[in-house]
């Protein structure tokens, strides 16, 4: 990728800035996206096979809940774990291992004898899955010019979404005829199949070894495959604020980066409150209030197909506009539309587009969130502030699952009810456009340094 010329130094982030979307890069975003696809499959996997696992082995509701929630337990601590050895190790490597991971979990998962071992390697299988999706996000962002990354980080995000509807397709299809297992099965070696293409064509991130100080030859290979050409004296750079030398996690609390990232922990766990206690208990609301299960599942899919709309909307306004107030106002609007639900009589047509908008805007606003972070964060601790903004994200949507059940038992009326699911998403747009302020404040700091 060398040729003879003159020593020059050449920023990384700057010189994929400056050029257009390449074939190389598409490759990548095409990679990225069916990790997370099988990610999403993957996660949602067990709901899909409950039914049929559950009259297997004879268990009750109770009883299967724990091999439930230690998945997502697991997506919670793999996300945490994850994005302090991606800043050491490398984005690529800590992918690899994560994808390996849940392809082989998943897999063992089918030959689990007992509720005990499901749940155990529930647990494990979710670690794993819980490190894909972060790193996903932070290599893929590293690729991206600037003024096109948050479009196309949501589109990759799509692919969550996509997974755990064709998970549900699939399952349909494999269970009558090769049972539970098959379904798990499927999971395990649809992206242990992906895996050679991984290790082949998916590269290393140049940001990070450029970070790193890499030896130049490695970095511009890595570049050269995005139509790159550098001298042989090339030295490549991050131009990035200094960071002082210590653990990634350590990095989120310094004193520029600590409102911030505390701000984005809030925004994120209370996108992720309103996200799984809608969707975990519309239906019941609905059906309560006298509508058949059957269209309370089809009002309540609208919001899935809403949000990922949405999230390809708001990655383009992203791109356009302040990505701190469009966050802000979509989520501020999700609050909105859910609140509006409980003036909203069963039976109205505006009830359907009502639930539709509200997963656009709250699905967009936290999809879109996804595809702010490793903007706000440096090269080398950015796979940690990701995966933490995730991992703590993730307790949101298990106090959601679990505090849903305790609010529906205290008999309020539906108006009273919409509306506390909707503080939440009021909660999550002042966080955001705190951490907004939180970023100017600190990039002032650093211009007046």
């Amino acid at each position: 990728m060398f040729k003879p010329t003159v020593d020059t130094a050449v920023d990384v982030k700057d010189w994929i800035d400056s050029r257009p979307v390449s074939p190389y890069q598409w490759l990548i975003l095409t990679l990225c996206f069916l990790i997370v696809l099988f990610d999403g499959f993957d996660v949602a996997v067990m709901g899909f096979i409950a039914p049929s696992l559950m009259q297997d082995w004879g268990l009750s509701r109770a009883a299967f809940g724990p091999v439930m929630s230690a998945g997502m337990v697991g997506l919670a601590l793999g996300a945490l774990t994850a994005g302090p050895y991606a800043d050491r190790l490398g984005r690529k490597k800590v992918l690899l291992i994560a994808v390996t991971g849940f392809s082989l979990l998943s897999l063992a998962c089918a030959f689990a004898r007992t509720p005990y071992e499901l749940a155990v390697l529930r647990l494990l299988t979710g670690i794993a899955l819980g490190a894909a999706m972060p790193n996903s996000t932070t290599l893929l962002a590293e690729y991206l010019p600037e003024r096109s990354r948050s479009l196309l980080i949501t589109v990759m995000f799509t692919g969550f979404n996509m997974g755990s509807g064709l998970g549900g397709f699939l399952a349909a299809w494999l269970i009558p005829l090769h049972g539970w297992q098959s379904v798990l099965l499927a999971g395990g070696l649809l992206p242990l199949a992906l895996l050679p293409l991984l290790l082949w064509l998916l590269p290393e991130s140049a940001r990070f070894l450029a970070a790193r100080q890499a030896p130049a030859r490695q970095i511009a290979a890595a570049l050269g495959k995005l139509g790159g050409r550098f001298a042989e004296g090339t030295r490549f750079t991050v131009s990035e604020p200094a960071v002082q030398h210590k653990a990634p996690a350590r990095q989120l609390f310094s004193e520029r980066y600590r409102f911030g990232t505390l701000a984005l922990w809030a925004t994120y766990f209370m996108g992720l409150l309103v996200i799984y206690l809608t969707m975990g208990w519309l239906p019941t609301l609905l059906r309560d209030g006298g509508l058949s299960i059957e269209r309370a599942a089809t009002i309540t899919g609208l919001f899935q197909i809403g949000g990922t709309v949405g999230a390809i909307v708001v990655g383009w306004v992203m791109d356009r506009r302040n990505p701190n107030r469009v966050i802000a106002v979509a989520y501020a609007l999700g609050g909105l539309c859910i609140v509006s639900l409980g003036a909203l009589s069963l039976e109205s047509s505006l009830l359907v587009i009502g639930v539709a908008a509200a997963g656009f805007c709250m699905s967009g606003a936290q999809t879109g969130l996804n595809a702010f972070a490793p903007g706000y964060y440096p090269t080398e601790f950015r796979a940690t502030g990701v995966s933490w903004m995730l991992g703590i994200g993730r307790f949101g949507a298990i106090f959601g699952s679990l505090i849903g059940g305790a609010v529906l038992s205290l008999g309020l009326g539906l108006p009273l009810l919409f509306t506390l699911l909707g503080l939440p998403a009021f909660a999550a747009a002042v966080a955001i456009l705190a951490n907004g302020h939180a970023r100017r404040r600190a990039n002032l700091a650093v211009t007046t340094q």
